[in-house]
This record gives structure tokens, sequence and C-alpha cells, in this order.
């Protein structure tokens, strides 16, 4: 389960603070359980695999993704592709090896759990625990999450629907057919939200669509919109909205 720093990682530019000292001692990170990786570094692995889904992404991307210029952008994926964490062919995107694939999946993992918990444990709605889950993900230990998987019942989705990968990289199925792609007289279940920002996830919990929620599509109005029915009534639900819902048609 703990990874050595001397196989994973040769560049002290990537490791994070408590590693590079264990680095140049010629230590290993066995002890923290933690990964070796710094947080910037496993921020681009993680977005890497959220934008790519398996394809090559650009710089610019992943700039916007990030919020960062692209030289910088392209500075890092050049050191990621000499510590083997990314391939990187320039004008032709970036994608992650599988020791990158590995890294960014515990990312994930870590993630994923810690919003499940937040909410379950916590009281935090579902708005709200993106951001806190981005700073604890980092900070905690492989054990940690193993007892937080535990105490959860190993959940196979977080809050939002997103699949948790399983300590093994593995990604549970989840149901990913677009609402937008339903017409009138779909009779649809939701499985996942597309979205991270507190507004989007906000203006559709006050409208009662989440994980589980069955809805029927009743038309579609001016602009694309849908006009949907559920248990609560009948709501009429932006084209931009209903592009962040994922589920199956029943």
């Amino acid at each position: 389960m703990y990874r050595s720093l001397q196989v994973m990682v040769a560049d002290p530019f990537l490791l994070d603070s408590s590693s590079r000292g264990d680095l140049r001692l010629g230590m290993t990170n066995s002890m923290s359980g933690r990964s070796p990786v710094s947080d910037s570094v496993g921020d681009y692995l993680k977005a890497i695999w959220t934008i790519g889904a398996g394809e090559p992404v650009s710089t610019t991307d992943l700039a916007r993704r990030l919020e960062v210029s692209a030289p910088s952008v392209s500075g890092m994926l050049a050191r990621l592709h000499e510590a083997g964490l990314v391939s990187h062919e320039r004008y032709h995107g970036a994608t992650l090896t599988s020791r990158g694939m590995k890294e960014a999946l515990l990312l994930v993992r870590r993630h994923r759990l810690v919003e499940t918990f937040l909410v379950r444990h916590l009281g935090y709605a579902w708005d709200e625990v993106h951001e806190e889950a981005e700073i604890l993900e980092h900070a905690v230990s492989d054990r940690f999450v193993d007892r937080l998987d535990s105490l959860l019942g190993a959940p196979t989705h977080d809050p939002h629907g997103d699949p948790i990968p399983t300590v093994d990289g593995n990604l549970p199925e989840t149901p990913d057919r677009r609402l937008v792609d339903s017409g009138a007289g779909t009779c649809f279940r939701i499985s996942r939200l597309l979205a991270q920002d507190r507004a989007s996830l906000a203006e559709l919990a006050s409208l009662g669509l989440g994980p589980g929620i069955e809805v029927d599509v009743i038309g579609i109005e001016k602009g694309d919109a849908l006009r949907l029915r559920s248990e609560g009534g009948e709501v009429s639900l932006s084209y931009e909205l209903a592009a962040l819902i994922a589920g199956e048609s029943l």
C-alpha cells in the first residue's frame, strides 16, 4: 500500500515538503503512508485524469482548469514527463503514464471519500464539500483513508454520484447517459451530477434534483430548457443545468 520515494519520483521539486528531506537521506515515505508527490503535482495529475478521460489534454485546458499560465503548465509537464508520471509531446497534449494514473486515482479516492464523510457525518451540504476536500486530500494518510472507507461502509459513489476508485484503482460502473439526450416522455433516474461549482450544485439541490431521484421529461421548452416532473412537482431546467446531469433511462 505504501510507496517508496526512490521508486516513484526522482526530482525533489515534485515531492511534498516532508518527503524532500527523506529523499536526500535516501529514505522512503513508508512510515507516513502519504503520497510522495507534492500538492501541486497531485493537482496536475488529477486535472489531467479529470479533463482527459484517457485522451490527451492540452496545455490551454490545463491552464484554464488550474488557473495558472500556459508557460507554467508547460514547465510542469516537462518535469512530470521526466519523472515518468506523464507522457507529454509538444502540440499533442499530455496523458498519464501508469504511474501517474495510480497517483491520480489515489487522490481522487481520497477526495471523494472525504466529501462523503463531510456530508454524512459533519452536516455539510453537497455544494460545500469540494473546496474542503481539495485541501484535506493532500493532508491525510493512506491509513486514515482506509479507516474512513471502513467507517463509511466502503461507499461506491460520493454525494455527487461520482464513482469512488477502489484501493486497486478500479472505478465502479456508473450510468452516464446525459439528461439532455432524453426526449419527451422519458423516465430518467439521476445517477451523477457533473459539476463541482457551488452555484450549479446549490441550484440543482434547490430544485430537488440529485443522485437517486427519478424524473419524467415532459417536454422541451424555449431555449432547449427541459420541463421535468418529479415527486416534488414540475420544474423547468435550463439546458446548461440539464447538461450537468447523468443517469439512465428507465
